[in-house]
This record gives structure tokens, sequence and C-alpha cells, in this order.
């Protein structure tokens, strides 16, 4: 078939993926006579130029006519950077729709999908983002593909119909075998009893490391574990998921936002309801850990967002990757920048971090002698900076288990009964900052800021008698100052106190590394 005549060119609606946000596409083609050229233009990268092979292959095996002319297909905005394949399905039908073969109307209709030689519809990455972004501009009706469906239906308000192949969507643009767009989710039937993989009640000893990682859990506080090999520092890290309270709706959207863009969600879970539980290996780049790229995507740390970000052998990493820690422990937040702009990745984690005392492990062990030296000892030790720890709530030495406790067969306090007071805990953190008119939404102790801390951390005269000592006595920092408070007002809530008392104070005290 040959198209001599030139048809109105329509404008299909996709979205361009952008860090975590989206922005509206117009995918518009023209087909004019020449020889036969296919060009996309519009900043796209190389998975978009390369779908001028699967847009053509997919029309074609589909049993429908490839225009042999001059094909131009336009991506606008021209000045905004294209990647991935989620826009061969909306070139393809743009082309059908220039060349006749396929009459529709294009508004409020949003398309996104990647083809494969044969026409079937495959899975894209982002397609959270790319629902929200429809539903805020005003699209009625979004087509994805089936894959990616449920994901989509997350969102209220719009009609998400799941495209398995692109002749069956023509038919449905044109009125015949309709696709039948999927329900709506009921999140409430998404809830699912977690398995975990450690119990804390098959942890023998260490009862001052669990009530500390019970701190922690309850207020969303950083931790570090020092103690020589096979203390059990990475069984207990491994636990703290087990205690850690249920993710509400937004934190499980924030997520799976996150776990969306970077292509990790699971196929048969449309929305993530499990904190998250990051354990990177010690020789991870820094790029790896806060994210980045040609077109940046989230790291480690925001794959660990409203989770945990465990660091096992903290000393190993390089100390130049540990130092990008600093501002996401912070703010919350990672900002990459690029020459062609930044982009902000969500990053409120709790980390815990895990290491020996020394290279051999043995300083700090009473039965082992240890077999380093002293320059070894504090070159070792100096890997980690003093910035770096200060942000850090809770230091814990963690001793080596006697023998008594390993053979004892009575089980310690279960995983479900800690979480109970840690949930508790977390409730009412909840409803002291849900009318917070911070910009930034705080659901935890460990995200308060200054003016928080002043508002909410009331203590009795002893207590800042107490507090006042601690400062002038260990030299402790105003970041210290401050995170004793916050600590100490973690352990009133779980204490159900309104006011911090003085042996609150004297409890963190005892977590914070003193400065000499």
């Amino acid at each position: 078939m040959h198209f001599d005549l030139i048809f109105m060119l329509n404008k299909i609606h996709s979205c361009s993926v952008i860090g975590l946000s989206s922005e509206l596409v117009e995918v518009e083609s023209d087909v004019t006579r020449g020889m036969f050229r296919f060009s996309v233009v519009g900043l796209p990268d190389a998975a978009v130029s390369e779908s001028r092979d699967r847009v053509f292959s997919a029309i074609k095996n589909s049993g429908l006519t490839f225009p042999r002319q001059r094909v131009t297909v336009n991506l606008a905005p021209a000045d905004l950077k294209k990647e991935g394949p989620a826009y061969d399905l909306p070139i393809a039908l743009s082309l059908l729709s220039t060349t006749g073969q396929l009459g529709f109307d294009t508004k409020e209709k949003l398309f996104v999908g990647e083809l494969s030689l044969k026409g079937e519809v495959r899975p894209v990455n982002g397609v959270l983002s790319i629902a929200i972004e429809a539903k805020r501009k005003g699209f009625m009706e979004l087509f994805v593909p089936e894959e990616n469906a449920k994901e989509a239906a997350l969102v209220r308000g719009l009609k998400v119909y799941p495209v398995t192949n692109l002749l069956g969507l023509k038919d449905h643009l044109e009125g015949m075998n309709f696709i039948t767009p999927v329900a709506p989710l009921n999140l409430k039937n998404l809830e699912t009893n977690t398995l975990y993989e450690v119990d804390l009640a098959c942890v023998h000893g260490q009862e001052h490391v669990k009530r500390a990682l019970e701190i922690a859990a309850a207020g969303g506080h950083n931790i570090l574990m020092n103690g020589p090999p096979g203390s059990g520092k990475t069984l207990l890290a491994r636990s703290f998921p087990s205690i850690l309270p249920k993710m509400t709706l937004i934190e499980a959207l924030e997520v799976t936002r996150i776990y969306s863009v970077s292509g990790l969600l699971p196929k048969d879970k449309p929305l993530i309801l499990e904190r998250p539980f990051r354990a990177p290996h010690h020789t991870a780049s820094g790029v790896s850990l806060v994210g980045g790229g040609a077109y940046p995507k989230p790291g480690e740390i925001s794959l660990a967002h409203r989770g945990v970000l465990f660091l096992d052998e903290f000393p190993e990493f390089s100390r130049n990757v540990l130092e990008n820690l600093r501002q996401p422990l912070e703010d919350g937040v990672i900002t990459i920048s690029r020459a062609q702009g930044s982009m902000s990745f969500p990053a409120k984690f709790t980390l815990v971090a895990a290491m020996n005392p020394c290279p051999c492990g043995y300083l700090s062990d009473p039965e082992r002698p240890c077999v380093c030296s002293p320059s070894e000892i504090i070159r070792y030790q100096k890997r980690i900076s003093g910035p770096l720890l200060d942000r850090i709530d809770l230091h814990l030495e963690v001793p080596r288990v006697k023998y008594e406790k390993l053979a004892s067969e009575e089980l310690a306090e279960s995983s479900a009964l800690v979480r109970e007071r840690v949930q508790k805990a977390r409730t009412i953190q909840e409803e002291r900052f849900k009318n917070s008119q911070q910009k930034k939404r705080i659901i935890a102790n460990g995200e308060m800021g200054n003016t928080e801390i002043r508002r909410f951390c009331v203590s009795d005269s002893t207590s800042r008698a107490l507090l006042k000592n601690a400062v002038e006595s260990f030299h402790l920092s105003a970041r210290s100052y401050y995170r004793i408070l916050r600590l100490a007002r973690t352990i009133a809530d779980l204490e159900a106190a309104e006011q911090i008392k003085s042996e609150y104070i004297a409890e963190a005290l005892q977590y914070r590394q003193h400065e000499s």
C-alpha cells in the first residue's frame, strides 16, 4: 500500500519519567513523499532511537502496513531528554493514525508501553509515577502493558486498560473487541502477614542491644554496633525489620514509586507493604549507594526509604562513599546534580551499621588478645569521620555471648511483642506530628527539627540539669544535644510518658559516643 496523501497529524499523549516525577510528552508523526527513512527527533536516547526497528517490525508482524516513505516522529517538548522504550506504543499508534489505518479520539487518553517485534506489549518502569501525572493532568483513560495494570490501578479516578498487543489495542480503539479496564484495587485486601527472616526470640543474650533496637525502631533512629566477630551483630541487624511498625498507605506508595522507577517492583506485588531492607556490600560505589548516572536513578539509600539500610563491616566502605551519607542522614533527601539539572530522591531510612573495633576484631574482647598495632587501630577507626559518627544516635558495644546464654533453651521475647510496643510509640508520634506545619511530613521522632524539639521535648529541671552537666563534661556538639533530646523523647513514648524524665535522659546519654 502506498500513502500518496498527507494525513492530518494526530497527537498521541505519553509520559516521560524524570527522577520520581513524570512529564507529559506529545508524540506526532509525519509521512511525506521521498525515499524511505524513519527518524525520531526530540532528544531521544539510544533506547528511544532503537524503537524505530521495534515499531517497524511490530506494525508489519501485526498484519498492518508500515509506510515505505519518509517518516518523521517528533517527541515534544523537544528540549526534554527522552529515555527508555515506553514510547514504542504511542509511536506506533501515531503512525497508524497518520497513515489512516486507525481513527480514534485521542483526547483524555494516555499510552505507554514497549513493543516486541511480534507486536506484543511489554512492561515498562515508572508506571505509578505516570499514572499520578495522568490523573493530575486530567486524563481519564490510561493504556499500559498488562503487567503494569495493577500498579497503575493504585491511582483512583483513572480507567486503566491492560494492553497485551498492538492489534488488540487497535480493535479496542476502533470499537471492536473492547478491553476490560482493571478494577480499582482494594488496598485493604493487599494487607498480608509478613514472614521475617530472623525473630528476636532466636537471638540469645544481648538484652541491652535489643533494647536499643527497640528504641531505634520506635523513633527511626540510626544505630552503630561495635563488637568482636561472632558476637551477633549481623543477626541482630537482620532481626531489626521484624520489630518495625507496619507501613502506612502513604509510606507504601512512596516506596512503591521508588521501586517502580528503578524497575525493581515485583510482578506479583503492585504495592510494597513490607519495609525495605537493603544491605549493600562494602565494595559498593558512591553512585550505587546514593544514586546517579547519566539519567539519575535512585541508589541504595533511596531504595531503603522508610526502611533499613544495613552497612556491615562499616569501616571497610570507602571513606568517600560513606561521606555521601552525611547530607541524607540529616535531611532525609539526596539531591543529585548534573550539568543538565538536579534531581532529588527521598532517603528517610534507618541506618544500622556494624563494625569490629580493630582490623583483627578482638580489641574489645576480654578472652582473645588483639594482635593489631596502635597505629593500625587508629588508622582503622579513622576510616569513619567524626561528623558521620555524630549523626548516629545509638552507639552500642556488642560483647561476646557467654556459653550459658548460647546453650540456654529458654526463648527470649519475640519480635511480635516488641513490635506491639514499637507500634504504640509510633502511633503516639503520628498523633503528635499530624498537624505539623513543616513542609516535609514528619512521622517519627528521628525526623524532628529544632523547632519540633523545642516544642515537644519538654523536660523537668532535674533532666535539664543532667543534660547540661553531660554537655559540659563530654563536650557534646549541638547536634549531639538535639539528638539526645530526640532519643529521650522516644524512650518517653515507649513508656507513654508526656514529659521527659531524668532517667530517660540518662539512658539516652548511655547510647551517645562521648567526645574527648
